[in-house]
């Protein structure tokens, strides 16, 4: 009996349209939307230093390694070109369940840097309370700045959280949306169940209108929070506007200021792994330095020892 044939119907087709069909498979299996536009970002960085109208049969190792060497000669940072190679690790992976290539490139481990931080004056200028006579906007930004240092949510997950997420009383906020899909429980501080009790009653709306609207009572497009906690930074003087920082500042205060372990930030943060939080465990290692004298063995010890008085 002969043997059936059967064709690869991806055969014949570039690796932008390989890429194309990834991206479709993802959305069905129903990755966020903030994951598919990363893909595409990730394929435009990519065709800047490989051809993606080449022939996907014809990919090979050689081809991925020549397009590395390009990133490096471009002057792009290690981490920058270690976050592009995961990300076409992961199309990749999917392209050898498929069975369309077995072609891989190593993974590229990141180097680990200092995360950027707000000072605390930064903070102090940014949680000052606005006057009465104050915007929505500029209320509802404030709110936002303490929330973040309550919590080290991420921008998409406060963009999405709703009226009937808030449960002041038990002193949490269902969050719904975040990145690894699963829902989360946070808690609240004593001042942020005030801050948000009088907000709350300001804003009004439905139970499933969004916490943090726009001036028109819906959900806050993304460009919008990043543009209105950039406003709002400028006009109390601060020049670093990024919202991310604050997840970054929440995550070192926890940390080194309050005490806080890896195992209750990583729940707090949502990492799924604790791999995630143990970055930044180290990161902030250079804040160990503080009071250092009271623990170190070498000034204990040599410490002057007080003389027994009659």
């Amino acid at each position: 009996m002969a043997k059936k044939i059967t064709m690869n119907k991806h055969s014949g087709k570039t690796f932008e349209e390989v890429f194309a069909a990834f991206v479709t498979a993802k959305t069905a299996k129903g990755v966020s939307d903030v994951t598919i536009r990363n893909y595409h970002q990730n394929l435009h960085n990519i065709s800047l230093h490989f051809d993606i109208q080449t022939p996907f049969d014809s990919l090979t190792k050689e081809m991925l390694d020549e397009m590395v060497v390009s990133m490096r000669k471009s002057g792009l940072a290690h981490n920058t070109i270690a976050t592009y190679v995961r990300q076409l690790r992961t199309f990749l992976n999917w392209c050898n369940g498929e069975g369309l290539t077995t072609v891989m490139l190593p993974n590229m481990k990141e180097k680990e840097t200092v995360k950027e931080t707000y000072t605390d004056e930064e903070l102090t200028r940014l949680l000052k309370k606005p006057g009465r006579d104050c915007s929505f906007c500029e209320y509802r930004a404030w709110v936002i700045v303490n929330f973040l240092l309550n919590s080290g949510c991420r921008a998409a997950t406060v963009r999405n959280i709703q009226n009937r997420d808030v449960d002041l009383q038990a002193r949490q906020i269902i969050l719904r949306h975040t990145k690894v899909g699963k829902i989360q429980v946070i808690p609240l501080c004593s001042l942020m169940v005030s801050i948000l009790q009088d907000y709350m009653e300001i804003r009004g709306g439905a139970e499933e209108d969004y916490l943090f609207c726009d001036q028109y009572g819906g959900m806050l497009s993304e460009n919008a929070l990043r543009l209105a906690i950039a406003a709002y930074n400028q006009r109390r003087g601060v020049q670093k506007t990024s919202i991310h920082l604050f997840r970054h500042t929440f995550a070192r205060k926890y940390l080194v200021d309050c005490g806080g372990n890896a195992f209750t930030l990583q729940k707090l943060m949502g990492h799924s792994t604790l791999k995630t939080t143990k970055i930044y465990c180290n990161i902030f290692d250079a804040d160990i330095a503080k009071n250092y004298d009271t623990f170190s063995p070498l000034a204990q010890i040599s410490k002057p020892k007080e003389r027994i008085r009659k």
